[in-house]
């Protein structure tokens, strides 16, 4: 039996290795397909990176499909059960790199449009696909890079769906109406090297700052809120000594990271951990490093549309969250309009034998296509 369109489309991408900042020729196979539905195409490449924005139309509402041709290294390709970029069918799975984040999210976008425009050739609004191959790496080149050029342009998105992999149990048991903001703190707290055992001509930058880091990680810094948990601190990575039991260190590296709501912003938490840095008479550098502002779409055309096409095919309604990571949702949230995150499960991604039912990404495919069906 051949496979549906959603499936070879899929196996495709999935064929193609495009590691982070590769793109492999995916966009030129996603291209193909969009100007033959007489979209307009624009590839924009900024430094390793090659991005695509796909627009049909020219009139409000834009409602953008966002997305990323990119994926992680496979690791040890002797773990897999069949290669990682030979899409393979077990059991009504589909593996292979990417299949969950993102690939086949991309084949449900395209063939959702196509079925839209078959239906649809004269719709109202606009149609576009904003594609990085940059968003699993530094995320520098990419979808930021993208919406700085359209913003000073003035082309400005109504409405985004971003195809990350939301889902939890069951595909479109969970959309992600929203992401917390990430900002990292690199701190070197300085002292004196010196020999423990003349600990008085030293001064060991360990034992003077753990009072500090004792009170940012008790430290109670909101409330969260309808959306949002409270926001987190934690250290991920400390550094300090020579490897040497007898000699005081001379300087002392924490690195450090919040995962904040709404409730706050970077330049509260700045000021904050600087008050109780400088409180504790700390001698130090800090360097902070912003990921991305959080974002949220708690009301509006978008999710009333999402809400209501994933209701009407898994006959229930499914749940807003914020939770997770940060993704290139918040570059598009940043220009006003409304975003979402609507894709597979998110079980096996970034995994060994990473894989999506085949029956989801036909789901995924229809979910897509009804909310065309509603905003435009």
């Amino acid at each position: 039996m051949s496979d549906s369109p959603v499936i070879a489309l899929a196996k495709d991408l999935i064929s193609r290795p495009s590691v982070t900042p590769e793109d492999a020729g995916c966009q030129a196979l996603m291209i193909e397909r969009l100007q033959a539905l007489g979209f307009t195409i624009e590839t924009m490449v900024f430094e390793d990176t090659t991005n695509l924005w796909a627009r049909r139309g020219n009139q409000a509402p834009l409602f953008v499909f966002a997305g990323h041709t990119d994926v992680v290294p496979s690791g040890p390709a002797d773990q897999w059960h069949t290669p990682p970029f030979e899409p393979t069918i077990v059991d009504g799975y589909l593996h292979g790199r990417g299949a969950a984040d993102m690939k086949g999210s991309l084949a449900c976008m395209v063939v959702a449009i196509e079925r839209f425009i078959a239906q649809n050739p004269h719709h109202n609004g606009s149609i576009a696909l904003l594609i990085t191959s940059d968003e699993e790496g530094p995320f520098i080149n990419g979808t930021t890079r993208v919406i700085d050029t359209l913003e000073a342009r003035n082309e400005k998105i109504d409405m985004c769906i971003v195809g990350e992999p939301s889902s939890t149990d069951t595909i479109g048991d969970i959309v992600k109406n929203g992401r917390r903001g990430s900002i990292t703190g690199d701190l070197i707290v300085k002292g004196i090297q010196g020999h423990v055992a003349y600990p008085h001509l030293a001064n060991n930058p360990i034992h003077q700052a753990l009072p500090a880091l004792t009170e940012l990680a008790a430290t109670h810094w909101d409330n969260g809120n309808d959306f949002f948990p409270p926001t987190s601190f934690q250290i991920p990575n400390i550094a300090a000594g020579t490897g040497a039991s007898n000699v005081i260190p001379g300087q002392f590296e924490i690195q450090f990271n919040f995962r904040f709501s709404t409730e706050l912003t970077d330049a509260d938490i700045k000021r904050r951990v600087h008050a109780i840095l400088d409180a504790h008479e700390l001698e130090y550098d800090l360097k902070w490093t912003l990921s991305g502002h959080p974002f949220l779409t708690d009301s509006g055309t978008l999710v009333d549309a999402v809400v209501a096409a994933i209701t009407e095919i898994n006959h229930t309604p499914p749940q807003l969250l914020t939770t997770g990571g940060t993704s290139d949702g918040r570059f598009i949230a940043r220009t006003g309009a409304q975003v979402v995150e609507l894709g597979p499960v998110n079980a096996t991604i970034h995994k060994v034998n990473e894989c999506v039912k085949v029956a989801d990404l036909e789901k995924l495919t229809d979910m897509y296509q009804q909310i065309l069906h509603k905003i435009l």
